[in-house]
């Protein structure tokens, strides 16, 4: 009998996985989701690491299942083929040219902006791999500080946007996120979002903790408060337990719902 989620979209850290747990990826949350996956479910880590830091997250934790579809850098795709994950070629070779495209207007403002932040707040500005312009502040307050002067000038820029997660954040292209990413492994898998599952802590979660996307939403009792007030206004799902706990909880609340 078909489940009724058929796609399954957890964040890692803070949500899926707690580093200082034994095992950082709760038994009951892995015996949930692997049964779900028997069924016919598939499942995707949908995070802001990259693939290879992702990948020894996951073998780290001693996990008993495997994901179907990785989500990294809150943009691209890989899907699972035997002992490897491969990537979403069409997706991710769009996702590229879309941000490489953008960032090269953004790139000449991007030491202004360092200025304005570094005279300002004890934080390092740095450029990776994914980003020309990427954050690290001193502390929450200052990152709330710093995203307000950010946001400004993103909407200066159509297609901008700033990915935070805590007191990290980056530019991106606003078309690529971990809401639009789950929606194209929906369309790839047939799933609409009504029989999808989202679960996730923090700001950078937001884009997929949408009924937009999915209609099964969760936050564990460790989200921040916007991903909290988020889920609790599309009548998702708040946990009174943190980490995978909560999330173990989130799938047993929308499968009982969904049985009445």
């Amino acid at each position: 009998m078909t489940p009724p989620i058929q796609l399954i979209s957890t964040d890692f850290d803070g949500t899926l996985h707690a580093e200082l747990e034994d095992p950082p990826v709760p038994q009951d949350l892995q015996m949930l989701i692997g049964d779900l996956q028997r069924r016919g479910a598939r499942w995707v880590i949908n995070t802001g690491r990259d693939l290879s830091s992702v990948m020894e997250g996951i073998a780290r934790s001693r996990l008993t299942i495997q994901p179907d579809f990785l989500v990294t850098v809150e943009r691209e795709i890989f899907i699972h083929d035997s002992a490897r994950f491969i990537p979403h070629a069409p997706w991710n070779d769009r996702c590229q040219r879309e941000h490489e495209e953008l960032f090269a207007r953004v790139r000449p403002q991007v030491p202004r902006l360092a200025r304005w932040v570094t005279e300002r707040f004890p934080a390092t500005i740095y450029e990776d791999a994914f980003s020309p312009f990427c954050l690290i502040a001193g502390n929450n307050d200052d990152a709330d500080r710093i995203q307000e002067f950010i946001d400004d000038f993103c909407a200066t820029l159509p297609g901008l946007a700033f990915v935070r997660n805590d007191v990290y954040a980056r530019f991106s292209h606003a078309s690529f996120n971990k809401g639009t990413a789950l929606a194209e492994i929906g369309r790839l898998l047939g799933v609409p979002p009504a029989r999808t599952f989202a679960a996730g802590d923090h700001l950078n979660d937001l884009p997929m903790l949408s009924v937009e996307f999915a209609h099964c939403l969760v936050a564990p009792s460790n989200a921040v408060p916007a991903v909290k007030e988020a889920v609790r206004r599309q009548h998702g799902y708040l946990s009174h337990q943190p980490w995978g706990h909560g999330v173990a909880r989130g799938i047993e609340f929308h499968l009982d719902k969904s049985s009445k």
